[in-house]
């Protein structure tokens, strides 16, 4: 099993603990933020994940990319692809939801 732990500044004054591990096709990654205590989703692990290594503020940003070659082959992987592909079309939606009200409230002022 291999683990590598960061330290991330979040909201809180005390940086958050983010420790991911693998062992075989089992990743598992914990953050010491509310949200991850309670195991829900977690920007923290997510960026990490994305390979965003802003906020790391241990002095490992470098393994950031060992975390990410972790992925291959787990099911962390598709459930970070299902994430990507459905935030997409959340933000395309978002952008034809103002386009459709910039619309109507201009034929509202014909």
């Amino acid at each position: 099993m291999d683990n590598i732990e960061f330290l991330v500044q979040g909201s809180k004054p005390q940086p958050y603990e983010v420790v991911f591990k693998i062992e075989g096709k089992n990743l598992t990654g914990r953050c010491s933020c509310p949200a991850g205590l309670y195991g829900q989703h977690c920007k923290h692990r997510l960026n990490i994940l994305m390979g965003i290594t802003e906020g790391i503020i241990s002095d490992n940003k470098d393994k950031v990319k060992t975390v990410q070659s972790w992925l291959s082959g787990t099911d962390v992987e598709v459930a970070l692809k299902d994430v990507c592909e459905t935030n997409l079309a959340f933000e395309s939606a978002k952008k034809k939801l103002s386009l459709s009200k910039k619309k109507l409230d201009k034929s509202l002022m014909d």
